[in-house]
């Protein structure tokens, strides 16, 4: 099981946090080999916060579902359409798990469009092996929520829970390559450039996409270019014409406007806030 601390890696891209946020401290693993397709990596926020303060946090979350469980709930989560915001209060712990975009359908047996913007109890996902995945992860992070060993055990709790989900479906596989195909190529600003890679009608892909992630095939291109405008603001100090031509857009005005609908923030504001000094 690979720990990953690289401070800028293909999860924190997602992740808008607070350069000033020292509540928490994230610990990243890779899924084990045999969950390849149906989940991606997990996650173990352990955090303290002082008394009378909050800790926001702010994700453009990946077109994939998630399963997460902490002291006080467990929930499957459908991809949020906007921003997803989760604030920390106190002293606490979770245990994440970002399912591949194929697993949000086999887990559920469900079109994924029922959960989007929506989160409900594990147990209405999993049944009972959602109660007992709970208790084990519970039981495993109790001793000491920084453990590697105590993240060890709880990943291979959700594993006995998750793997009945195995094998991966023909469909979701094609989605999975579709959307990889998609975050990993900047190059791709329009629908049609799915279809044809892909084979697809533009009517099939959006049905395909609605079933499995739960939202459009125009939302997944307009994710990764705002998670890569993310990143590109706070790491690599080009301007926002620069970014704004490198992802596509028209010109800066239409990246600014879709920046701020989505984070609450202009673009310089966000540039601003992660400047080096």
């Amino acid at each position: 099981m690979k720990s990953d601390s690289a401070p800028w890696d293909a999860i924190a891209r997602a992740h808008l946090k607070d350069p000033r946020d020292a509540s928490h401290r994230m610990h990243r693993y890779e899924a084990p080999a045999e969950f390849a397709g149906l989940l991606r990596w997990f996650w173990i926020p352990v955090w303290s916060v002082p008394t009378g303060q909050e800790a926001p946090q702010k994700v453009l979350q990946y077109p994939n579902s998630l399963i997460v469980i902490a002291q006080d709930y467990a929930r499957f989560y459908g991809v949020t359409a906007s921003l997803s915001t989760t604030t920390l209060t106190g002293d606490g712990w979770a245990v994440g798990v970002a399912c591949a975009p194929a697993a949000g359908y086999l887990l559920t047996g469900r079109p994924m469009a029922e959960f989007t913007d929506r989160a409900v109890d594990v147990g209405e996902v999993l049944g009972d092996a959602g109660r007992v995945l709970s208790d084990r992860v519970r039981a495993a992070m109790a001793p000491d929520p920084s453990d590697p060993a105590g993240h060890a055990a709880a990943i291979e709790a959700f594993g006995e829970a998750l793997r009945p989900a195995l094998p991966v479906d023909d469909e979701g596989a094609l989605v999975n390559r579709l959307v990889a195909f998609v975050e990993s190529r900047s190059d791709v600003t329009r629908v049609a450039q799915v279809c044809a890679e892909f084979g697809l009608g533009e009517r099939a892909l959006q049905r395909l996409v609605q079933r499995r992630i739960g939202l459009t095939p125009k939302w997944l291109i307009q994710r990764r270019r705002l998670q890569e405008a993310a990143e590109r603001l706070r790491t690599d100090g080009t301007s926002l014409a620069e970014t704004a031509a490198v992802l596509g857009y028209a010109d800066q005005s239409h990246l600014s406007r879709d920046f701020s609908a989505v984070t609450g923030m202009t673009p310089g504001e966000f540039a601003a806030l992660h400047a080096r000094p």
